[in-house]
């Protein structure tokens, strides 16, 4: 019986995506991994090589899935903001996944560098044809943006709570967002 190779390496992405999110990079044991996969843990080091490699995989699959999900807009950041708000609170898990690599990597991926250059440049250009303010520097206002978007959910207190008011605090990161790149009238 031949072995179905793309659907192990999808058990083992996925099982790990959940390890890596509740225990991180030094937390997290390709033996649960592997049980969780149904998969073999000599697989996972021969389709991934070890577990940096693997969280690697797993946070390069998250990057691009988020990408996919949630497309840059510079000349509409509120409902940019208001995207990946939703993209987090479809999966509790992906915060903790992205917390977990700023503090055991905080280091950029190739990927990620790759992307935030795309994405200030897109901004300067929004910012120089008149739709973003250009009060702030594209870099700190993209940072600013994200940070908006996230804030609920590295913020204490969420709670069962948070999933009560979850549109309010959407409709909060969308006007704050709308409000920090409005183009401002000259005096």
């Amino acid at each position: 019986m031949a072995r179905d190779s793309s659907a192990t390496k999808a058990r083992i992405l996925e099982a790990a995506f959940d390890e890596f999110a509740a225990y991180g990079i030094a937390g997290a044991r390709v033996d649960r991994i592997a049980d969780t996969a149904g998969a073999n843990k000599r697989m996972i080091y021969v389709y991934y090589g070890n577990k940096e490699q693997l969280f690697d995989q797993v946070i390069l699959r998250a990057v691009e899935q988020g990408a996919e999900s949630v497309p840059f807009d510079a000349e509409n950041l509120p409902r940019y903001a208001g995207a990946i708000f939703d993209h987090l609170s479809a999966d509790p898990r992906l915060m903790r996944l992205l917390m977990w690599k700023r503090l055991e990597r905080p280091e950029a991926t190739a990927l990620e560098a790759e992307s935030y250059a795309r994405k200030t440049a897109s901004l300067a250009e929004a910012q120089r044809e008149g739709h973003v303010d250009p009060a702030h520097d594209p870099a700190d206002l993209l940072t600013l943006v994200l940070g908006l978007a996230q804030a609920w959910y590295t913020a204490a207190g969420g709670g069962a709570d948070a999933a009560r008011h979850r549109a309010a605090h959407r409709s909060a990161v969308v006007d704050a967002v709308a409000r920090l790149v409005e183009v401002r009238e000259a005096a």
